[in-house]
């Protein structure tokens, strides 16, 4: 099968109502994730080979698909393009002002790029 012929797999995003809270906390427990959802909450929508992280192309897919699964982010595909958006209206209702909280907190701490 040529590569032009191959179909990516389906992306698989939780219900709002299926978001986790345990599930969210992990997923923003890495700093690489971190700095994707730091990026997102500040951009409407970006390309995924765009964000400013250094990590191999498979790693990055594997944080993708954490923040994906926990449903802290929302992936597109657009021609050979996937875009992501942060789903913090969702997150927000979900869990009210965890979100902010959490992205304030890693702002303040020592550690944070």
């Amino acid at each position: 099968m040529s590569r032009t012929s191959r179909r990516r797999a389906v992306l698989e995003h939780p219900a709002p109502e299926e978001i986790d809270l345990f599930d969210v906390l992990h997923a923003l427990s890495d700093p690489t994730r971190m700095t994707i959802v730091r990026t997102l909450s500040t951009e409407p929508e970006r390309a995924c080979g765009t964000f400013p992280v250094d990590v191999a192309p498979s790693t990055l897919s594997h944080h993708f698909k954490v923040l994906r699964e926990a449903g802290l982010i929302h992936q597109r595909e657009e021609a050979n393009r996937r875009l992501t958006t942060l789903r913090a209206a969702e997150l927000d209702e979900r869990f009210p002002g965890m979100l902010t909280a959490v992205l304030g907190a890693y702002e303040r701490s020592p550690g944070a790029r």
